[in-house]
């Protein structure tokens, strides 16, 4: 659709501030949740790590430049990502007036190899709960997104994307133990889980310690992505 403009409109009378977007990448390794992160090349703040991100081209939607982000500086490609919040304190960027839009993608640690892109020294994970000092108000995005990941565990779907494609009960359950940081009761939580009736069987078992082959599950993608996790405390 066209649209008429008047004709004594001078778009230069405004100021045009920068647009980036910034994705925190969360993955479940070693019983931990980590986030991926980038060491810069340039300055502001080279050699120090941050989230990696990307200035949106012209041409380009916020949905697409957070996945060109992602594939230039890290290597990663095809995850899910979830649009998190904007941050736009005018001094966040000492370059010029940036304002960003954070995004947070969730990721099986093996279903991704990271690598150092053109702007990056080196890629590395790191615990959320021991942080290297962050560029820019990085530590803020990170800790956002921190709190986002745990209340959207409590009435979504959302973990089952930090899971391989099948998993064992015990597994997913250590998985929001892990973001939530604290002890589920074990029975309550199975009980709850499965009368939500998003998980279904796939008809093999893993073996798991001492005890029985466990079940294995996958997520039911015709599910309803309502699961009322809070449900699932004692």
């Amino acid at each position: 659709m066209s649209v008429d403009l008047p004709a004594n409109y001078d778009p230069n009378k405004f100021d045009r501030p920068s647009v980036t977007v910034d994705v925190v990448i969360f993955s479940l390794i070693e019983d931990k949740l980590k986030v991926l992160l980038i060491k810069r090349q340039a300055a502001p703040f080279a050699d120090m790590w941050a989230i990696p991100g990307s200035f949106v081209k012209i041409n380009e939607s916020l949905a697409e430049a957070a996945v060109r982000a992602l594939a230039d500086e890290t290597g990663v490609e095809d995850v899910y990502t979830e649009q998190l919040y904007t941050f736009g304190t005018p001094d966040r960027d000492p370059r010029t007036r940036v304002i960003t839009i954070a995004y947070f993608a969730l990721v099986p640690h093996d279903a991704i190899h990271p690598q150092a892109g053109r702007d990056t020294h080196e890629t590395g994970w790191f615990s959320i709960s021991q942080l290297p000092p962050l560029a820019f108000d990085h530590a803020e995005i990170v800790d956002y997104a921190y709190t986002r990941l745990r209340y959207k565990l409590e009435y979504t779907s959302v973990g089952f994307q930090l899971l391989p494609d099948v998993f064992t009960l015990t597994e997913l359950q250590t998985a929001y133990e892990i973001i939530l940081g604290e002890k589920l009761d074990k029975r309550n939580f199975r009980r709850k889980i499965l009368s939500a009736e998003i998980l279904e069987e796939t008809g093999e078992k893993q073996k798991e310690g001492e005890g029985r082959p466990a079940m294995l599950y996958r997520y039911r993608e015709d599910a309803v992505a309502e699961v009322k996790t809070r449900r699932l405390f004692p």
